[in-house]
Order: C-alpha cells, then structure tokens, then sequence
C-alpha cells in the first residue's frame, strides 16, 4: 500500500507538472491557462491526448513534435520529473492529510514562479497575490503541529509570517533603491504566512547563499561583474523547499554548534 502510494504520487506529480508548464508558457504572456488545448509551440497544431503523456511522450516523440518534426525544449519533462519528484518527496517526509495538499500546492506554485522568473525575471502576481490568503488560511486552519517545529501555530503565527516576509524584503527593496523586485516581496510575504517568521530568515539565507555562489561561480568563471542581473526567486523558492523538509534540522543543527 506504501509503495502504491508513492507511485500515485509520482503519476500525480508528472500530470500537475505537465499542467505547471502550460502556466510557465502562458502566465508571463498573459494568455488563458485554459483554452485553447496544449499546442506545439511551432506549428500550433494541437497535441493529441496519447503524445501528451507526461515524460514518456518526450521519450517516444525523441523530442520532436509529431507533425512539424520541430524540437521541444527539454525542459517541459524536466518540469514534470521535478514536480513528480517533489510530490513523492512530501508524501514521504509528511505523510497523507490535508496538509500535505497544501505542500503539494506550495510546491508546484514555487516551481511555476522559479521558471519564470528564469525566462522574464518577474514573478506573476497570479501565483503569489491568491497564494497569500491561501497561505494564511492554510497556515491557521489545516497545518498540523510541524514536524519541523517552525511553521505556522495559529493565526497569529501566520500573520506574523506574512508581515516579516514582506517586510523585510519591502526594507530591502527601499534601501536597495529598486535592486529588490516586488515579485520577491509578495513571495516572501506567501512563504512567511504559510511556514511562519524563522522559515522566512532561513528561506532569504539559503536563498542568499545560493546565489552568492552562482555569482561567485559566475564573476571568476564566466567574466561576470557585480552588476550582472540574476533573478532572485529561483534561489528563493530553492530555500523554501529546503526548508520545508529540513527547517527544524538546518536550525538545531546551527543551535548546537
């Protein structure tokens, strides 16, 4: 029954991820994430239901749309394989309930957000605007006591996850003078309501940390300078993951040291 489980998991993960990358293609362009059917990219002829088979139909086609012979970017199984693993991943660490749907849900929004942002370096009011109430509802109502001990107890947790979260990268954004988006400041203030205050400063140093070494890789590497533009959301939604299966870890482990 475990293992069913998981590989249900992992088929629902695929198909939400095949879905995630028609939002990826669609939101930026202001284009209905509904109509008209998925569509190949070149000749805009309409994919049949048996080539839209999530990472398979990839393999079988070898990457090729069926009709023009046109290649399809890569990344629309990778979307699917991370989402797939993802939702395999919190059923592992959570366990089934209300609240692992919540995480499912915060997941795949963070994978549509992180894509994005890689494409257009925005983050769509879409994703983030509806996932705050969504977070502060979820974080007050359906969260169980955490496993990791740092997320949401309450409404006033939640609420206060919100305000630290966009706060204090609202202050960045001012001191910054427009070096902060506010893509990344309603992000935040979704990641603070839904996993509360210390996910939020945990979530800003990973995030921090990981971009500083890609700017770092980038500056010695690739001849970069500092004034090189890097989207920030991708290192952020890459934090929040981390620290929603090992944010109590990551803590304790810094506490004892």
């Amino acid at each position: 029954m475990e293992i069913t489980l998981y590989i249900a998991a992992f088929l629902l993960g695929s198909v939400v991820g095949s879905f995630l990358n028609v939002c990826i293609h669609r939101i930026p362009r202001g284009q209905s994430i509904i109509k008209p059917s998925s569509r190949c990219p070149s000749c805009n002829t309409p994919i049949k239901p048996w080539d839209n088979i999530p990472i398979l139909s990839y393999i079988i086609l070898h990457g090729r749309c069926r009709s023009c012979k046109a290649g399809i970017s890569l990344r629309y199984p990778v979307v699917e394989a991370i989402n797939a693993l993802l939702y395999t991943a919190v059923l592992w660490r959570f366990g089934p309930g209300w609240h692992t749907l919540v995480y499912l849900t915060f997941v795949s929004s963070l994978i549509v957000i992180t894509f994005i942002d890689l494409d257009f370096q925005i983050i769509p009011d879409s994703i983030t605007l509806p996932g705050i109430p969504i977070g502060l509802f979820a974080g007050s109502l359906i969260l169980p006591d955490p496993l990791f001990r740092i997320s949401l107890l309450g409404y006033k947790a939640s609420i206060i996850g919100f305000l630290v979260g966009g706060g204090l990268f609202y202050a960045v954004a001012l001191l910054s003078r427009g070096g902060m988006g506010g893509g990344d400041i309603k992000m935040m203030a979704m990641v603070g309501a839904l996993m509360g205050w210390k996910s939020v400063l945990l979530t800003t140093f990973l995030g921090s940390l990981f971009g500083a070494v890609l700017g770092i890789f980038l500056m010695v590497f690739k001849g970069k300078d500092r004034k090189t533009k890097i989207p920030f959301g991708p290192f952020l939604a890459a934090g929040a993951v981390i620290t929603l299966f090992y944010g109590q870890e990551i803590i304790n482990w810094y506490l004892r040291r």
